[in-house]
């Protein structure tokens, strides 16, 4: 039992044979179906049995068994069928019992699946769509004592990254900056004054009269040295001794 459900479950597979896909009719799409290299096709079915005696297809209402009938066509591009169990020939009352379905698209042979598979797999990508977005929704999880929770979105920070920082545009100099320089150019002009200045643009510079106030001579400079020099040497007045204690008469 175990290979017969694993030789008819073949729902990821497909077969085609490109050799009968431009003569492809209802006459002899049961033909094609029955070729040896379709992984499809059972071998012990009563539609081998018909073919190895060259018999018509009508017979197989006459056998019991397993059997394979063109149950729908719809030229030249879909062909559907049937794999069924017969039970009983057609005079004693025909039953039979369908086993499954084949579609055949453009020659390229399909199983058609049954309710509980196509149920089956919808709920199963559907618990893994739900199982993979609670996994990523915990990686973003973070949690401190002292914090609590919060997410921490690694997107988030690549697009951060990711984005054209604009400048700012600097401003030279602030409004106290310029103050500040100009009070300082005023300071050293006084300080300073210029040798030369023009009254008018393209005519040549006048030079300017600096007075400059005489130095005085070196031996002032001497005298004025040593003054402080035999002030800070004159001796210091003597200090008086401390008080004699003297001893209380009880």
């Amino acid at each position: 039992m175990a290979a017969v459900d694993m030789r008819d479950n073949l729902l990821g597979i497909s077969w085609v044979d490109s050799g009968w896909v431009p003569i492809l009719n209802p006459g002899n799409v049961l033909d094609y179906f029955s070729e040896r290299s379709n992984p499809f096709y059972d071998r012990t079915c009563n539609n081998e049995v018909v073919k190895m005696q060259r018999l018509t297809l009508e017979h197989l209402n006459q056998m019991v068994g397993v059997e394979y009938i063109l149950l729908h066509a719809q030229e030249p591009i879909l062909y559907i069928i049937r794999k069924q169990q017969r039970q009983a020939p057609t005079q004693g009352g025909a039953v039979t019992v369908p086993l499954a379905d084949y579609y055949i698209i453009a020659g390229v042979v399909y199983q058609a699946p049954d309710l509980g598979s196509v149920i089956g797999s919808r709920v199963l990508s559907a618990v893994h769509g739900i199982q993979s977005a609670f996994d990523e929704a915990m990686s973003y999880c973070r949690y401190h004592p002292s914090k609590g929770y919060w997410w921490h979105f690694k997107d988030q920070e690549e697009r951060e990254k990711a984005k054209p920082k604009s400048k700012k545009k600097e401003e030279p100099s602030s409004l106290f900056q310029r103050q500040r320089v100009d009070m300082l150019l005023l300071d050293l002009r006084s300080k300073f004054p210029p040798t030369f200045y023009q009254p008018k643009p393209g005519e040549k510079p006048i030079p300017v009269e600096v007075k400059k106030e005489p130095e005085p001579p070196a031996e002032t400079v001497k005298q004025e040295e040593r003054e402080p020099a035999t002030k800070t040497s004159a001796p210091a007045a003597p200090s008086k001794p401390p008080p004699e204690k003297r001893a209380r008469l009880q």
